[in-house]
């Protein structure tokens, strides 16, 4: 029925054409023409509430200053960055907290372009999804169709770009329920995008285009500056879409974006771990033991506890809310930082050293978790030596910190900063598992004969939910690791938060301290642009196969839980298209997924190679997720099903070893995981 109705109301669209109309019903070449420079054909007196403050806000969408959102209405140019723009956000623009406060858009301001996974929003007033014949997150093929009501271009290649739609169901009014355009797969760095919608259909038949936005598709002069001025920039979107076949007679509202280029998202953590290690030269870093405790479990010989010293890049003893040091520029090492480690050592690595790997521990947790049971099993079981640190920016410690953020997004810069200061963490406690100076000398780590209970040969990396998300991250920037599983993991924050039962806790602050509803779900958006510098998100196209300078290329094992209430699966696989990473065959039961082509866009795995990357999805009878932004809810959490499945921990052995690589451990079925309690 949807087909059919979408074919209706655009044979009434062709049909008003031919009658010399528009396609929302005006005529634009009933007025007299003004001028030819960009065709232009007539006149348009636009509402107030549309001009005033077009200087510094959209005016195409209406319902918001910063809607449609993202677009380079909100750039510069400049010559001095990579994507050419930079963006320029106006302080009386930006989103309002319970005390009147907008959000500080200084340090947004120095991006030069948009998340490479920033969700696309506008409000579109009355808009039916089904009747329009808009991609849900279940039909992601069908939004490159020829005749699909919206269109991504990537205008730097020509080439279409997959997509889902979704209107925001975490909002109680219409007048608040933005539609979102989430994309299947990262834009591409540097690159700018091209966002068009056609032939959209309420319930009382095609939506009729906004004003502002018929003033540059039908040539209309409006009389206002700061939009006359954008009039050149329309016209390049129009020649770019109809490059591809859409006419722009058929255009609801079109416009583009510039994405952040690698540099502007990475530069500043590459040159903490580049400036940081060359300080290090072929030293060990330093550290200390504080303890060491004796068969503190059945399978744990030894839990040794210390900290390791790592130059510090931010203010103040680099606690909870501070920010880099020299923000005009790079980063300048400032002290030292000790950062703290455990480390669990099984009894088998008494008798024959264990391999190292470090551990990523879930969401505002701390090292400690390193201890938990699924650990030490997997440490016993295969003979693997565990050490985590906090996850500084993201750990216990930063939680009064997370709270404050959601009460003042200016401060978000504290955690992207921080997290990047804990990857530097990670690499150095790393470099100190291997380094034949570090922990291998010292007796903490070395038997009755005086010989290392570890094997420093290689770096591996595990990791669990949010050790999961941000592990992705640190694997990308390792200089040290080229193997790692990626526990229940997925990137995108702006995507996560409100598809996690997590959210529910943080909501509870955010929602009354942004009073404002339709402004949620742009600062949400507003908050992955710097988010990717902590998070996998910013870093996921290098994080296989197209690696930074000095880094190696790295391969990840995904293990996905099935209908996961924490971390969402569909952006797991989101991640899985864009680092190429390829589905374990059978995903899962045909009955599971209500996708018209289950895992569209990520190629089974045949024969495993040694530089594939793999997704396994982990079934332990969880229901189906809800296909638009609300977290799971029925039924019993699954997150924790992978971890604790023997023959998963299996798979995951074979992956973190030297030489080793992808092991089928589920036969020809779909793999089951054991339900925890």
């Amino acid at each position: 029925m949807r087909n059919r109705r979408f074919e209706f109301w655009s044979a009434v669209t062709a049909i008003a054409l031919v009658a010399g109309c528009s396609s929302d019903g005006t005529n634009p070449t009933s007025e007299e023409s003004t001028d030819t420079t960009f065709g232009i054909r007539g006149s348009i007196t636009l509402a107030t509430d549309v001009t005033d403050n077009a200087d510094r806000c959209d005016p195409l969408d209406g319902r918001h200053c910063m809607l449609p959102f993202p677009s380079d209405t909100f750039t510069v140019d400049d010559p001095e960055t990579d994507t050419t723009k930079r963006i320029n956000f106006a302080l009386e623009s930006m989103p309002t907290n319970v005390g009147g406060t907008h959000i500080d858009p200084t340090e947004w301001n120095r991006n030069d372009g948009f998340s490479p996974g920033q969700a696309i929003s506008l409000f579109v007033p009355g808009v039916d999804l089904d009747l329009t014949g808009a991609p849900a997150v279940t039909d992601i093929e069908s939004s490159l169709g020829p005749d699909a009501p919206i269109v991504l271009l990537d205008a730097t290649t020509g080439e279409r770009w997959p997509y889902w739609t979704e209107l925001d169901a975490s909002v109680e009014s219409e007048d608040d329920r933005v539609l979102y355009i989430r994309p299947a797969t990262n834009y591409l760095e540097g690159h700018r995008m091209v966002v068009a919608l056609r032939s959209l259909v309420g319930a009382d038949g095609p939506i009729t285009a906004p004003d502002a936005f018929r003033a540059y598709r039908d040539g209309l002069d409006t009389g206002v500056p700061a939009i006359e001025a954008r009039r050149a920039r329309y016209e390049q979107v129009f020649a770019d879409l109809a490059g591809i076949g859409v006419a722009r007679s058929d255009l609801y509202i079109a416009w583009d974006f510039t994405v952040a280029s690698e540099r502007n998202l990475a530069e500043r953590v590459l040159h903490i771990r580049d400036d940081a290690l060359a300080s290090l030269g072929e030293a060990s870093p330093a550290f200390t033991v504080d303890q060491v405790e004796v068969d503190p479990d059945v399978e744990i010989a030894r839990r040794i506890t210390g900290t390791v010293e790592v130059p510090k890049y931010l203010t103040g003893d680099g606690q909870p809310g501070t920010r880099f040091t020299n923000l005009g520029g790079m980063p300048q090492a400032d002290g030292v930082y000790l950062a703290n480690f455990i480390c669990v050592i099984p009894h088998g690595a008494l008798t024959s050293p264990a391999r190292v790997s470090l551990y990523g521990h879930g969401l505002l947790g701390d090292a400690g978790e390193v201890n938990a049971g699924n650990v030490r099993a997997f440490a016993s079981e295969h003979n693997i030596a565990f050490c985590a640190t906090d996850w500084i920016g993201m750990s216990e410690a930063d939680i009064g910190n997370a709270a404050a953020i959601l009460q003042d997004v200016s401060k978000l810069p504290t955690l992207a900063d921080r997290s990047q200061q804990g990857f530097l963490n990670a690499i150095f406690l790393g470099r100190a598992m291997t380094h034949a100076d570090g922990f291998m000398s010292h007796e903490a780590f070395r038997n009755d004969a005086d010989e290392s209970v570890i094997d420093g040969s290689e770096l591996f990396y595990d990791g669990n939910s949010q050790g999961g998300i941000m592990g992705g991250a640190l694997v990308a920037l390792s200089p040290d690791i080229e193997r790692g599983v990626l526990g229940v993991p997925a990137m995108n924050y702006s995507t996560l938060l409100q598809r996690s039962v997590d959210w529910d806790t943080y909501r509870a602050i955010f929602d009354p301290s942004y009073p404002k509803v339709i402004e949620r779900g742009l600062t949400i958006s507003l908050i992955q642009m710097l988010w990717d510098r902590g998070e996998a998100n910013g870093f996921a196209h290098h994080m296989t196969t197209d690696p930074y300078a000095n880094t190696p290329a790295h391969q990840v094992l995904m293990h996905v839980a099935f209908g996961d209430h924490q971390v969402s699966m569909y952006a797991a696989d989101v991640e899985a298209r864009t680092i190429g990473a390829k589905l374990r065959c059978p995903g899962v039961a045909d009955e599971r997924l209500g996708d018209i082509t289950p895992q569209w866009g990520i190629e089974c795995l045949k024969e495993p190679a040694p530089m594939d990357s793999v997704l396994v999805i982990w079934d332990s009878g969880a229901s189906s997720p809800p296909t638009v932004n609300l977290a799971p809810t029925e039924g019993r959490d699954p997150h924790e099903d992978p971890r604790a499945t023997a023959i998963a921990r299996d798979q995951k052995s074979a992956w973190l070893s030297t030489g080793g690589g992808f092991v089928e451990v589920c036969g020809a079925a779909p793999c089951v995981a054991d339900q925890t309690d």
